[in-house]
């Protein structure tokens, strides 16, 4: 186990900072100066002074070669300064900044992944056993028209359901904490996206079961139906839709930021947009750090619940 995690660490470390060179190279190059931005896009540009830009730009480090701009980061980084917002938040600590918004997309994220992995299997499993009935085509059928509507058009309509004609919620607007009513809409906007995913992976894995021969002889012994699935049957379903969950679980994070920009949820995903907006530098790294972590962790949950779910991978 030590020489896995030592492995892993290795990995993540290159991994990370390769990552961190191609986003500040891609910023460096290619995103413009941000001083010069804020001062055409706040329309004073014609008044700027340049004594007053060449003053912001050596203030953040901004007036050094590439190399050493990514260098003065990657020290700031080890030592646990993330920088300080130079547009977004002006002159307040990255760390300050994500340690607030993050939260709040990793609720939405987890809450949406579990109500995702709860009903798609569910799902997924009804359309194995009633494969080619009714039932399997009208969950596949069913899950494939919701999840082909875009987000955009899909907040309006559960806007109009839950709220003028259900009456079951205000218009949610904000964040008031995951338990709150305001946050049913968007977790349930978020956890439709995966749910083809999950349907058609627990589908297949379940039809693939289904034919084995144990199954065949627990049915042979008198089990009880229920017994056979949640045993015998769903259990080995579960080890390839763990990998799926896993992904999606990031893609939820890091994802959200289209649901948080229509209901102005001030998480993670607005934080992307408005810090790649403004052309902040220390925010846009910051969401490259934290989009990184969770792609690492995530990978390395899904690693450890595999020999749980199958003993055959901790023999390997």
């Amino acid at each position: 186990m030590a020489s896995f995690l030592l492995i892993r660490l290795l990995r993540w470390s290159v991994g990370l900072l390769l990552i961190l060179f191609v986003t500040y190279a891609m910023m460096y190059y290619g995103a413009g100066d941000p001083i010069r931005m804020m001062f055409i896009q706040e329309e004073d540009f014609d008044t700027a002074d340049e004594a007053v830009m060449r003053a912001l730009r050596a203030k953040y480090g901004l007036d050094q070669p590439f190399i050493a701009q990514f260098g003065n980061y990657l020290h700031k980084l080890a030592q646990g300064d993330w920088g300080r917002s130079i547009r977004l938040q002006v002159d307040r600590p990255v760390l300050e900044i994500v340690q607030f918004r993050l939260p709040i997309s990793m609720q939405l994220g987890f809450a949406a992944t579990a109500i995702s992995a709860v009903v798609g299997i569910a799902l997924g499993v009804l359309a194995a056993l009633y494969h080619n009935r009714w039932l399997d085509r009208l969950i596949v059928t069913t899950v494939l028209f919701v999840t082909s509507i875009p987000i955009f058009v899909t907040v309006p309509m559960l806007l109009l359901l839950l709220v003028l004609i259900l009456k079951l919620i205000p218009v949610p607007y904000g964040w008031h904490g995951l338990f709150h009513r305001d946050a049913i809409l968007p977790v349930a906007v978020i956890a439709i996206g995966p749910l083809p995913g999950i349907v058609r992976q627990t589908r297949s894995a379940m039809l693939e079961v289904k034919s084995q021969q144990y199954i065949t002889t627990a049915r042979a012994k008198g089990l009880p139906e229920a017994r056979i699935i949640l045993r015998h049957m769903l259990r080995p379903v579960l080890t390839p839709v763990v990998t799926t969950v896993g992904l999606i679980m990031i893609a939820l994070i890091n994802g959200s930021l289209f649901v948080e920009l229509i209901l102005n949820i001030p998480g993670f995903g607005l934080l992307t947009i408005e810090g790649i907006r403004k052309v902040d530098y220390p925010i846009i790294m910051a969401v490259a750090v934290v989009g990184t972590l969770i792609i690492f962790v995530s990978n390395f949950v899904v690693d450890i619940i595999y020999p749980i779910l199958d003993p055959r991978v901790r023999v390997q």
